[in-house]
């Protein structure tokens, strides 16, 4: 085992990302990198440090024929699996899952972008019925509005089932510590690399659609002013357009993160490394909880052009929610 894959290894052993190894070592993270892609070497000094952080001897890591040594330190905090599991990844499940990921990434973001346009048709109904242009009674297109709203959330359902039980064999890469096979972490990361000017294209795309989403809705509440009677139909209108664009962004947003996550998930980075792991147990339930309390919210009020706030909003206490999470997890581990 050459000196890169010694340092990955071991790094993942002990649940850093290569930021927090770098910080570590007083380096930048692009050294780190660097040297796991075997562009560049560390120098001695270095080299020591990193014997001590991992608790191994130096001639493990300069020795291409010593294989893996474990001296246990009593400062090392390990943040994955409670039985301490470790799957190999070898080249070929690797590529097998990147395949899955990107082709499950675009039915994924469809079912999301359902999920939270599946007001719109209810909104343009109620919209029809304010200024009477329905053929039929209000009461009637409400309930047609509602029928559809509950198609669209069925077949977003289905198709995050049917997505998850397709990738059941990889659910192992979000929840266990892994280890992957010689070239495996060099074909992550070339690929990462590859797609990274589509992925950050895709991410401002997708965060400017749900930022010019709120234009069609002031500018169809300035008729208010106008026209008491279709200023409140074409409010309706302008919610409607208005979750259209964040359903088109979020959608962008989706499918881009799940193709760029595919990679860190094999490479331990980002939201997968193995302390985040751990923490992510949990997000099932935050977001069972959010789903509950926006259908609830919605039925009980009847106000569907209000309650979608529980998105944005629960999008941004996730962020609290998990830092929480993460802060426990290490003072139980200390």
């Amino acid at each position: 085992m050459i000196l890169a894959d010694k340092i990955i290894e071991n790094r993942k052993k002990n649940g850093w990302s290569q930021e927090e190894l770098a910080e570590k070592l007083g380096v930048s993270r692009q050294s780190v990198s660097k040297w796991e892609s075997t562009q560049a070497i560390p120098d001695m000094k270095k080299i020591l440090h990193l014997s001590e952080l991992f608790g191994v001897s130096t001639d493990y890591l300069l020795k291409d024929d010593i294989g893996e040594e474990v001296v246990p330190t009593t400062d090392t905090i390990d943040y994955g699996q409670e039985n301490n599991l470790t799957v190999r990844v070898s080249m070929e499940q690797a590529n097998s899952f990147l395949d899955y990921n990107e082709k499950a990434a675009s039915p994924v973001s469809i079912g999301v972008m359902l999920c939270i346009i599946s007001s719109v048709p209810l909104l343009i109904l109620l919209g029809l019925s304010e200024t009477e242009r329905l053929p039929f009674s209000e009461y009637i297109g409400t309930m047609l509005g509602m029928i559809i709203l509950l198609i669209m959330i069925a077949c977003a359902v289905t198709i995050f089932i049917f997505t998850t039980m397709k990738g059941k064999a990889f659910k192992y890469l979000e929840e266990q510590n892994i280890d992957t096979d010689y070239g495996v972490n060099g074909m992550a990361k070339e690929g990462r690399s590859k797609y990274e000017g589509i992925h950050t294209r895709s991410m401002v795309i997708g965060v400017v659609l749900c930022i010019v989403s709120a234009i069609p809705l002031f500018i169809t509440m300035i008729t208010e002013y106008t026209s008491a009677k279709l200023g409140g139909a074409l409010v309706l209108y302008g919610v409607a357009a208005l979750l259209t664009l964040i359903g088109v962004g979020v959608k962008i947003l989706v499918k881009t993160s799940m193709i760029q996550n595919g990679f860190n998930k094999l490479l331990e980075e980002g939201d997968y490394t193995r302390l985040n792991k751990r923490a992510s147990r949990w997000d099932g339930i935050y977001w069972s909880i959010v789903v509950a309390v926006y259908l609830g919210w919605s039925f009980m009020s009847g106000r569907w052009n209000f309650t979608w706030i529980v998105w944005p909003i629960a999008g941004v206490t996730f962020v609290g929610y998990k830092e929480i999470i993460k802060t426990v997890i290490r003072a139980k581990n200390k």
